[in-house]
């Protein structure tokens, strides 16, 4: 058993600045998006190591191997996310079907449209070509409990299909017949550890992993879900590659996964998947060993305990200001243990959900917007408008004018 909750101390603490640029007051910080930009740094050192050469020639075709499920999905980046997540621990990768999509907006869409047309069609053939749901259970509502991704409702009704459509807050969901409930975990945008959350034997489950890696969250144990997906662009910080993957058990979901990502763009770039195989490599290449990170190295040279590293030290920044306001508040998080890097460690989300809680101050993303700061409204994600999630994912100038300016807010 860890300690107890580990909050930055406030007393007698001044707010950490490192040597940046200075940016102009008047420039507006859009901390709405997740852009990893805050990896930069690390990956600029290693330019020489990560680059990769693609001949005129090479990768022309739209087939990478016709008897694999996924038959767009080079070898290489196959191989490349099973040894990560052996490095990291953070899941199960034996007997799973790999699926390769660009990004996990296109890996979402496709399960959605695979889990309607094979789960719930009865024959067990993946075809679903006779689906025996009957037209009243159709579309099948997909729920996740709030406060949620702000995306997954436009993204699941923006295609208008006739198969699914967004159901809403898992927490009110009542109804019975089939359902789909999306569970992200840590979640995003409150960094909470989740778990599904409808009582029921009629449903299916989709695990959004995305910051389930050790700079955002202890390694509690390898995650061993029938349907679970992760990102490049989270992982590493490479958004834009746009590549992100899914683990999926059942044959018959990736073939169908598979055939929507085929439809929508006939597979997903060879040049991107390289680039991020090479990447994938030179990470865990350079712990040699996969136990390597349990020694006494102090140098932060490997990318997970860099990573931590840098998320711990804006955490810790972070909370020295909002420990001074009498206008925010942040969520506290319990140490656990971290099979990964083998010690206790809280969490340090790639979002901070944001509280305003000054008494007459109902919108507290109008509130960021008044000092060029801008967030995602509470609302977005199912809550309220008294939170707002804000990126800590951007370059160090960019933070660092946030703190200032989140600083400079006082009560009244």
């Amino acid at each position: 058993m860890c300690g107890s909750e580990n909050q930055a101390s406030t007393n007698g603490t001044t707010t950490t600045k490192l040597n940046s640029p200075s940016l102009s007051s008047d420039i507006v910080l859009n901390l709405d998006h997740g852009d990893p930009t805050v990896y930069e740094a690390y990956w600029k050192r290693l330019e020489e190591k990560c680059t990769v050469v693609i001949k005129g020639s090479e990768l022309m075709s739209y087939i990478s191997d016709v008897e694999k499920p996924c038959w767009f999905m080079e070898q290489d980046l196959e191989n490349a996310i099973k040894k990560l997540h052996r490095l990291t621990g953070n899941a199960v990768v034996d007997d799973r079907y790999v699926v390769v999509g660009t990004g996990s907006t296109q890996l979402y869409q496709s399960l959605l449209y695979a889990i309607t047309t094979t789960s719930f069609a009865g024959d067990g053939n993946g075809d679903g070509d006779n689906n025996p749901l009957h037209h009243d259970q159709l579309p099948v509502p997909v729920v996740c409990a709030a406060p949620y991704y702000s995306q997954y409702a436009e993204e699941a009704d923006y295609l208008r299909s006739g198969l699914y459509k967004w159901g809403g807050d898992a927490y009110a969901f009542d109804k019975d017949g089939p359902y789909i409930e999306v569970v992200t975990s840590p979640n995003n945008p409150d960094g909470t550890t989740r778990e599904a959350v409808v009582i029921s034997d009629q449903g299916k489950i989709i695990y959004d992993m995305a910051y389930y890696w050790p700079q955002y969250t202890p390694i509690t144990r390898p995650a061993n879900h029938d349907i679970m997906y992760f990102t490049f662009s989270k992982s590493t910080g490479h958004a834009g590659s746009r590549i992100g993957w899914a683990l999926v058990k059942d044959e018959a979901i990736a073939r169908k996964m598979t055939k929507f990502i085929e439809l929508s763009s006939i597979g997903v770039s060879k040049d991107s998947q390289i680039r991020a195989a090479k990447i994938m490599k030179v990470i865990c290449d350079d712990y040699q060993d996969f136990k390597s990170h349990n020694n006494n190295n102090n140098n932060n040279t490997h990318f997970f305990e860099f990573s931590r590293k840098l998320m711990e030290n804006r955490w810790k920044r972070l909370r020295e200001v909002v420990g001074r306001s009498n206008v925010f508040s942040l969520p506290k998080y319990s140490q656990e243990y971290c099979l990964f890097n083998g010690e206790c460690t809280e969490s340090y989300p790639a979002f901070a959900w944001l509280k305003c809680k000054e008494e007459g101050v109902e919108d507290c993303e109008k509130l960021l917007k008044e000092y060029k700061i801008l967030g995602r409204g509470g609302k977005r994600f199912g809550s309220d408008s008294s939170y707002t999630r804000v990126s800590i994912l951007s370059r160090e100038d960019v933070f660092q004018q946030f703190l200032d300016r989140l600083e400079s807010i006082k009560a009244n």
